[in-house]
């Protein structure tokens, strides 16, 4: 088998089968491997009538159960991963597999086009060419979306996806493989067609799942630090290209934690004291010129 694609899905009939058809290509030896998360909209239903696919069925455990169920019968040498409301663009996984043989590689990457709820092309995200896998994924460029990546099966096989992340479970599962120093290179092409539409998904995010997103992002961030501390690599860059994420990430927590967001801000500047943002610039004046507990106070009246 050349590639498993593994595919949870839980109440999305309505965009499942236009998944499921992007993942055929002849060229390949494919299986696609779907777990129904429970759904109450007759998904079930309908993949019990498909062919051609291996149709597995759980309790709502959420996506990360459904991944790793998925994961541990898959047969293929490499492994995609695809949302059930996305698809794959054509000749993708030929491409991807291609270059992942032609150079050994244990992860192939690839951005990615944007479409509307209506399926109207919006932007393409061209892949950023960067020299340190490990430094764009902390965030020191664009790091494109991770169902645009193939991976070799036998280099993720001891990354489950992890439920305590929730809707950044995909993050924190690049991090970590790119934390083990992958053997990577990208095709010139987009791989995959990312919905955006406002119907239930971990990332439509309100109230407490706020929170809770932004107190799994600093988890992940303070862990990868941690770790790249532990085995004697944490160089600048990667401390760079971790305030690049955590900069922002103080601001969106003071929002409703101001003493939390107070923390991070100072945190990023014990990482990097010359540290400037490049984006938010209005923001980044009035730190300067008020602090940021000042500031947030003022931007919290203003909202």
């Amino acid at each position: 088998m050349d590639i498993s694609i593994i595919i949870p899905s839980y109440n999305r009939l309505w965009s499942l089968p236009k998944a499921i058809s992007s993942c055929h290509e002849t060229a390949l030896n494919i299986e696609v491997i779907v777990i129904d998360d429970g759904s109450t909209d007759g998904t079930w239903n309908w993949l019990a009538k498909q062919q051609n696919i291996v149709a597995l069925r759980q309790d709502n455990m959420g996506k990360d159960w459904a991944v790793n169920k998925g994961f541990s019968i898959a047969k293929g040498k490499y492994i995609r991963f695809l949302d059930s409301d996305d698809w794959l663009l054509p000749g993708s996984s030929l491409s991807l597999f291609t270059l992942s043989e032609k150079n050994q590689l244990d992860i192939a990457c690839a951005g990615y086009q944007l479409f509307d709820e209506q399926e109207q092309f919006i932007k393409e995200i061209s892949w950023t060419i960067c020299d340190d896998f490990l430094a764009q994924q902390l965030g020191e460029c664009e790091s494109s979306h991770y169902s645009a990546y193939l991976f070799k099966k036998e280099f993720i096989q001891a990354i489950p996806h992890r439920q305590e992340f929730g809707a950044l479970d995909d993050r924190q599962f690049v991090i970590e493989a790119a934390l083990n120093q992958p053997k990577t290179d990208f095709i010139p092409m987009p791989t995959l067609a990312h919905r955006v539409h406002q119907k239930q998904r971990l990332q439509n995010a309100t109230g407490l799942q706020i929170s809770a997103n932004h107190l799994a992002q600093l988890t992940i961030y303070k862990r990868s630090i941690a770790r790249l501390s532990t085995k004697g690599i944490l160089t600048q860059r990667y401390k760079n290209a971790v305030c690049n994420t955590l900069w922002h990430l103080s601001h969106w927590i003071a929002k409703t934690h101001l003493a939390d967001g107070r923390e991070v801000y100072d945190w990023v500047y014990e990482l990097n004291p010359n540290f400037k943002p490049t984006e938010n610039l209005g923001i980044a004046r009035l730190y300067k010129h008020f602090g940021f507990t000042m500031s947030e106070k003022l931007l919290k009246l203003r909202r």
